[in-house]
């Protein structure tokens, strides 16, 4: 590393300091050239150390703010190229100066140095530059179709190629895909592809991107729409989920009420018992049902003392066989029908005694023999 590496022009700047001071600061401006790209926190403590030998030198203060702003240091960057212009005069780097501005935060500032008189005077690359900044901004701002009339400018054009042409085919595909511009900002990143001779951008892969009907940025509308669907669908079939579920409990519904009517009808009155489980309580009902049948026929039986009804039991004892028991013999009319009498009276007591043990109940229907 010698001073000699140094461009003539900035030698010629240091030319106001002693030998040995001006050697020693033309290595650290050579050493903030070498390092600017690799280690730009290295660059920038040699623009430092180099300020300090030569503040009052405007080339010095210059190198120091662009080192500052490489390095991400906004603040301190602004500050030296604001020195630099106030000794050197003119509209040098402006551009990194509205950077800068963005870079605190300040998009509105960056807006106003691109109208500013000193932005007019600016001429080819260092207007285009500019003119990226500015179009930067208006995109913090959501300002999408003013970024990309601001880069809409003669030197917009896909034949050109170099660094230059690159960067503004660069930033103008990003203008158009913000601005929801997916198929022409596709087109200009090819531009910028073909313009890019160094490989200074990523054009290429952005290209291959928006080219992919698979990629996020080129399918995220698209995407959203179908969210949407598939959010109605979700819905009508989680509607047409609840309607049939609504549908099934009425048919369930339906279905227990006839089982409870029909329940109704076999026990003829709804169950109080509380104490009882429900699956006990139709067959206690059924029979007690059956037991009240027994005891109204056999009382019947035994309150139609000489009636049509006994006489009728009394022939059919003469003439026919009862079950399990032999013939009656002819000739005992009269002791036949006692003791039809007493056989039915002595069933009802039974089957009165039976009910009683169902329900714990003591009471006896009256006796009527």
């Amino acid at each position: 590393m010698q001073p000699s590496d140094l461009d003539g022009a900035v030698r010629r700047d240091l030319l106001s300091l002693d030998k040995s001071n001006a050697e020693t600061v033309a290595r650290h401006l050579v050493m903030v050239a070498r390092l600017l790209d690799e280690d730009p926190e290295q660059a920038l403590e040699h623009a430092r150390a180099a300020r300090q030998r030569a503040g009052r030198i405007a080339v010095v203060r210059e190198t120091a703010g662009v080192a500052a702003y490489h390095a991400g240091e906004w603040a301190e960057a602004l500050s030296e190229l604001r020195t630099a212009r106030r000794m050197s005069g003119g509209a040098g780097l402006l551009a990194v100066m509205a950077d800068c501005e963005r870079g605190l935060g300040r998009p509105e500032r960056a807006i106003e140095l691109g109208r500013s008189d000193e932005a007019r005077q600016l001429k080819g690359d260092e207007a285009t530059e500019l003119r990226i900044v500015v179009a930067g901004a208006r995109m913090d701002l959501g300002q999408y179709d003013q970024a990309v009339v601001t880069l809409q400018t003669p030197d917009l054009d896909p034949s050109r190629t170099g660094s230059a042409a690159a960067r503004l085919d660069y930033a103008y595909a990003e203008a158009l895909l913000a601005a929801g511009r997916g198929e022409e900002a596709l087109t200009w990143f090819m531009n910028a592809a073909s313009a890019d001779l160094d490989g200074e951008t990523d054009a290429e892969e952005r290209a291959a991107d928006l080219a992919d009907p698979n990629s996020v940025e080129w399918a995220s509308n698209a995407a959203f729409a179908e969210g949407d669907e598939a959010e109605t669908t979700d819905d009508e079939a989680d509607a047409a989920g609840d309607a049939t579920d609504t549908d099934a409990a009425s048919t369930e519904t339906g279905t227990a009420s006839t089982d409870i009517g029909a329940a109704s009808t076999e026990t003829g009155t709804p169950s109080t018992d509380t104490g009882t489980p429900g699956t006990d309580i139709g067959s206690a009902s059924t029979d007690t049902a059956s037991a009240s049948t027994d005891i109204g026929t056999a009382s019947s039986a035994a309150a139609a003392d000489g009636g049509t009804e006994a006489d009728s039991r009394a022939a059919d004892s003469a003439t026919a066989p009862a079950a399990g028991k032999a013939p009656a013999e002819p000739g005992t009319g009269d002791n036949d029908d006692s003791a039809a009498l007493a056989d039915a009276v002595a069933d009802a007591e039974a089957a009165a005694d039976a009910l009683a043990a169902d329900f714990g109940d003591d009471t006896k229907p009256d006796d009527r023999g």
